[in-house]
């Protein structure tokens, strides 16, 4: 799993969470994905999707509430962990998990939401910060003759970057992806606020799933912030709704990143709106170009799907 933009010389191992019969991973800090992806997935862990569907607006309050959580989780304590703490562990505590999943009980969106107490085995931080991140970023995802899955997510931020070119790369942009504010309102200390030789968080979510320790799926997409949602999305169409990769794919994009409930302009998500508006979500129709590349394994043959809201193609030979 390699993330070009904000990986450091050391070698950093992913993140997984037990989902169903999987074991799904992604990136760690600096990364928010990997956590977050866990968290939301881990959090509709104990409720049935897959009898509810992808036409259901209670499967949709059910993602859109546990994206919340995880957001807000997201926004109070990941960063680059070489320079604050980060309760990783504690976060994908499967006794955590259970406790956020709790608070999904009802048929109604939650009327607020704060981060959780998870576990931690060092000193706290409590700010909650903000940053841009801007969606412009690539995904893809390779399966070679031997077996090899790599998924790779490269990000340079806005279009050029910083505008400068050192030995034909164009330098990035990453800066973006930082808290500019040090401290919250009530002087807390934020995790991702800027710092020299500091990596920022980003969202990259390049995801590898596992299923009885052998890969079964790699796949990510671009898109900024938006890009948990999107991969969360296409994990739960193809993990639960037992959809294809292309279907799931081609799913409408419906995400909640810790705001109202983005859902994709001009598809059939359009008619979740007025369900999700009157189980209490604040609801905006948006644009959601995501770009997602991703690579099914099966027994003997591969199967592949790319996103047809952006310029892509699976292959193989």
């Amino acid at each position: 799993i390699a993330d070009f933009a904000t990986y450091s010389a050391r070698e950093r191992p992913p993140v997984c969470v037990a989902y169903r019969v999987f074991k799904v991973c992604g990136m760690g800090p600096p990364s928010s994905a990997g956590l977050t992806v866990g968290e939301i997935l881990g959090t509709l862990e104990p409720y049935d999707l897959a009898a509810l569907g992808p036409a259901s607006p209670a499967a949709w309050r059910l993602i859109a509430d546990a994206s919340r959580l995880a957001f807000a989780d997201r926004d109070r304590y990941i960063a680059d962990d070489d320079f604050v703490p980060v309760p990783a562990a504690g976060l994908l505590d499967p006794a955590y998990l259970r406790a956020r999943a709790a608070l999904l009980k009802g048929d109604r969106a939650l009327p607020s939401v704060l981060p959780g107490e998870p576990h931690w085995s060092h000193a706290r931080l409590e700010g909650d910060g903000a940053a841009l991140e801007l969606p412009s970023t690539t995904h893809f995802s390779i399966i070679d003759r031997d077996g090899n899955v790599v998924a790779v997510t490269s990000s340079i931020e806005s279009a050029f970057g910083a505008r400068l070119m050192v030995d034909g790369f164009m330098l990035n942009n990453e800066l973006t992806d930082f808290s500019f504010a040090t401290h919250d309102a009530a002087g807390r200390p934020i995790a991702n606020a800027v710092a020299p030789g500091k990596r920022p968080r980003s969202s990259m979510a390049p995801t590898i799933v596992f299923r009885d320790g052998r890969p079964v799926l790699a796949i990510g997409t671009p898109g900024g912030s938006a890009i948990i949602g999107l991969v969360a999305k296409a994990l739960i169409g193809w993990m639960d709704w037992h959809l294809d990769v292309q279907q799931a794919i081609d799913l409408p994009n419906v995400l909640d990143r810790f705001g109202p409930v983005e859902i994709e302009r001009g598809t059939a998500a359009e008619k979740l709106a007025a369900p999700l508006r009157a189980m209490g979500f604040a609801v905006r129709p948006e644009d959601i170009p995501s770009g997602f590349h991703g690579i099914a394994i099966f027994p003997g043959r591969l199967e592949g799907g790319a996103d047809p809201r952006r310029a892509g193609v699976a292959v193989g030979g």
